[in-house]
């Protein structure tokens, strides 16, 4: 079983965010995920058990749940930020939307669609995490295989099974659909294998989606005290990264598997997300 006192936090520090905008540096387990991040949105309303933005968010549990909701004046002051950015010449990191919401919520997305059009008006790439699934593909001409990602996060490939964790969220199968619409479209795809809930339920992910994914980032799960404490997380990284190597897919496994990892593994925490 897994030593859990082994588990590292020091994440490297290549951000090149501007201090005080609304598009920011992220911290700690989230600057793994991207140099760059914004959110239009307060709450969510996919009601994933596993999540932990609340906390951070200074949300309750049934506020956050009960629904996305417009940060005031997010789009006036988003304008105002993507000015700086592209006039400091910071155009390349992706931005990702969003570690604190899921901008293709199931209400009204117009926002989204305004904030990925402000950032292609600045010069700005992006990267899209959501469980949204085909939400997402009302937007699709908008994103550049030149310059932008699509990604979405995936526990288990089986519908009913998702429900337990992911409530309100739309299914695997329609997140997968998603991801199919947008590599076939030249996007840049990748999965979140995080939080992992099951062994065998990542690994039977990655074999069912790695024909369209160009980029798998793989995590444990955190916070979840019963699957934290019991799941043998060395076994799971050789063999999640034995899979990985076998099916010919590009990978990140995050810092608190890192330590399974063979010494000198290849293991590049930011890669070109785009075509």
């Amino acid at each position: 079983m897994a030593d859990m006192s082994k588990r590292h936090r020091i994440v490297p520090a290549d951000s090149v965010g501007i201090p005080g905008c609304i598009i920011y540096a992220p911290w700690g387990e989230a600057l793994e995920y991207a140099p760059l991040a914004t959110s239009p949105y307060r709450g969510c309303g996919h009601c994933c058990a596993y999540c932990y933005v609340p906390s951070i968010a200074h949300m309750t549990r049934e506020e956050f749940d009960s629904g996305a909701v417009e940060r005031k004046d997010y789009l006036k002051v988003l304008r105002r930020d993507a000015r700086k950015y592209q006039k400091a010449g910071i155009t390349e990191p992706q931005v990702l939307l969003s570690f604190m919401t899921d901008v293709y919520h199931d209400g009204d997305t117009a926002l989204t669609r305004a904030t990925l059009e402000c950032l292609i008006e600045h010069d700005l790439s992006y990267c899209v995490l959501s469980k949204g699934g085909t939400r997402a593909l009302r937007d699709l001409h908008l994103f550049r295989p030149d310059r932008d990602s699509y990604a979405c996060t995936l526990t288990c490939l089986d519908d009913d099974a998702a429900r337990k964790w992911e409530r309100k969220a739309p299914p695997p199968s329609n997140r997968i659909m998603a991801l199919k619409r947008f590599h076939d479209a030249g996007i840049f795809t990748w999965v979140s294998l995080e939080p992992t809930l099951d062994i065998e339920n990542s690994l039977a992910v990655v074999r069912a989606t790695h024909k369209f994914v160009d980029l798998y980032k793989v995590g444990r799960a955190n916070r979840l005290d019963n699957i934290t404490r019991t799941t043998d997380w060395a076994d799971y990284t050789h063999r999640m990264v034995d899979l990985l190597n076998r099916v010919g897919a590009q990978h990140y496994i995050k810092l608190d598997l890192q330590i399974y990892l063979q010494p000198g593994y290849r293991n590049p925490m930011r890669v070109a997300q785009h075509h």
